[in-house]
């Protein structure tokens, strides 16, 4: 076994943490506890808390305009089509589901599991009656036409000094 697997590492992942590393910095070592503090106070809210709790949603999507269709996927991990509902409606894409623990649950689990839920505003140019939707290991993908009368190529609008 490779002893360096052994080591904690900080927040970068690159860096082995030092105890002693903080000794005569006292503002990087309460750096380091505000961190930790935070990391634990989140940890309780069965939430998918990333590194950027306050910009970050889940399930994190990549949505794609290509001019006669939304193309949207969404990364869904351990999860099955059956424990997703998709919903559409007044132009808003909502993704629902939850994520089941498997057995009573370990000692100690950084996986994720409960509730979710995620709406995407797409506005009026879509036609509701041309949706299509696929999963296949975890990545949920839909297909959302646009109406005819929204491929018109838009304006260019001149900016005045």
């Amino acid at each position: 076994m490779d002893v360096r697997s052994l080591i904690p590492w900080n927040r970068s992942k690159s860096v082995p943490v030092s105890r002693f590393e903080d000794e005569g910095r006292p503002f990087l070592a309460l750096h380091r506890e505000m961190n930790r503090l935070f990391d634990d106070f989140f940890r309780g809210f069965d939430l998918p808390v990333g590194s950027s709790a306050w910009s970050s949603a889940w399930p994190q999507v990549d949505v794609s305009d290509s001019g006669k269709e939304f193309k949207i996927t969404a990364e869904l991990p351990g999860l099955d089509e059956k424990d997703v509902e998709l919903t559409l409606q007044d132009g808003v894409l909502t993704i629902r589901g939850e994520k089941h623990v498997d057995s009573e649950g370990p000692h100690y689990s950084e996986r994720w599991h409960g509730s979710f839920q995620r709406s995407l505003h797409l506005g009026d140019a879509i036609d509701p009656d041309k949706v299509s939707a696929s999963f296949k290991k975890g990545l949920l993908t839909v297909s959302i036409a646009k109406k005819p009368e929204a491929h018109s190529e838009g304006i260019r609008i001149p900016i005045n000094a």
